[in-house]
């Protein structure tokens, strides 16, 4: 499934850009600087999203003692940082034409930077521990720790007076954008879904074979493959 999925995520969230940057109008308010928000706005959906289902995959680990669901954890750690530093990066972008300024203390934004230190300090606690299984149990302490900074970031914009604004999206109202502009988001936020499936169920098989490798199945798996190969 792994090229299925690669090869969705490079359609999707090359119509998705497409659309958005050159099809989408010009907002009367901040003009063309406000295209960054396609690129955006899906980064910072799937820095949170990416977060609950590491949180839960090392908390089902935790609780069953099961290999794969603490490899898993491992698999996503990667891809959701990656995603979280996008969206900083794009929201700094914003932030300069939009505020005057690259980056404020604001609460979604502060919220959101200590999501990506909870990425890496996931990364780096695992990496510090030689033994995997007790690699695992850390990591998996310290990410349903951080799952509390999820609805901080969700609902940090309606708890306190913030300089950035409100969702545009929501399940209680209809979208506040034009319907082309809706299309494009959500077509990028596809594209980034399927990247992260076809990208953490690569990282998965390559830490499974890693963990694996002193293993029977492995080694028949390996000879298979370079017989394959000749």
């Amino acid at each position: 499934m792994v090229p299925v999925f690669g090869l969705l995520a490079f359609l999707l969230t090359a119509a998705g850009i497409y659309i958005g940057f050159f099809r989408a109008p010009t907002d009367f308010q901040q003009h063309d600087a406000y295209r960054i928000i396609f690129l955006h706005v899906p980064a910072a959906w799937m820095s949170m999203v990416i977060y609950v289902a590491m949180a839960f995959w090392a908390g089902l680990g935790l609780v069953l003692n099961t290999r794969l669901s603490s490899m898993m954890a491992t698999a996503l750690a990667p891809t959701g940082a990656m995603f979280t530093f996008l969206a900083l990066w794009t929201g700094s972008l914003w932030g300069k034409p939009t505020w005057g300024t690259w980056w404020v203390w604001d609460a979604r934004l502060t919220s959101e930077l200590i999501l990506l230190f909870l990425y890496i300090g996931f990364i780096a606690l695992q990496a510090s521990i030689d033994e995997p299984r007790r690699a695992d149990k850390a990591g998996a302490v310290l990410a349903l720790v951080g799952v509390v900074n999820i609805p901080i970031i969700y609902f940090s914009v309606q708890w306190w007076n913030t300089l950035h604004q409100g969702s545009s999206i929501n399940f209680r109202s209809s979208p506040s954008m034009a319907a082309i502009m809706l299309v494009a988001m959500l077509l990028v936020a596809l594209g980034f879904w399927a990247y992260t499936f076809a990208v953490v169920l690569a990282r998965l098989r390559c830490i499974i074979l890693e963990r694996e490798r002193h293993t029977e199945w492995v080694r028949e798996t390996l000879q298979k493959h370079l017989e394959k190969s000749a």
